[in-house]
């Protein structure tokens, strides 16, 4: 199977809908295999969405075939934490707290604005400009 063709053909169907692929997995024990896929969207998930994909990706995989033999499609949200892999989630997650790691330092606060080459961060009453080439780790943050 190849995920990378997977993950494009996801991408492509899931476009014309309210979701979004977040990202896939492919898990094999020796019990069973799983087809794990993240879904997203500008709200939160909720388990109405999870369902909702499920019933729309069903016929699309077994029309794709893309796994030989039995698996079990799991859909599920990527979390209330989930880790922000591009450039267009960052810019999505403008006004909401984060979570960084760079080479240097980890920092939580308010993402006030991204241009695709600093990031500017609000903690408490400080203002931080970060290069967005030194971000390791970017991901939505609850503070409470």
């Amino acid at each position: 199977m190849d995920l990378d063709k997977l993950k494009t053909d996801l991408i492509d169907f899931l476009k014309d809908t309210a979701y979004d692929l977040y990202d896939l997995e492919f898990i094999r024990n020796k019990k069973e295999t799983i087809l794990r896929i993240y879904i997203d969207k500008l709200d939160p998930i909720t388990i109405e969405d999870c369902v909702e994909a499920t019933k729309l990706l069903n016929p699309y995989l077994d029309e794709l075939d893309p796994i030989e033999h039995e698996y079990i499609l799991e859909v599920s949200s990527p979390g209330a934490e989930k880790e922000l892999k591009t450039a267009a989630a960052i810019e999505r997650a403008v006004g909401k707290n984060v979570y960084i790691e760079t080479y240097e330092q980890k920092l939580t606060g308010k993402l006030v604005s991204f241009n695709g080459e600093y990031l500017v961060l609000q903690i408490k009453s400080k203002t931080i400009k970060i290069d967005y080439i030194d971000v390791n780790l970017i991901r939505l943050a609850i503070i409470f």
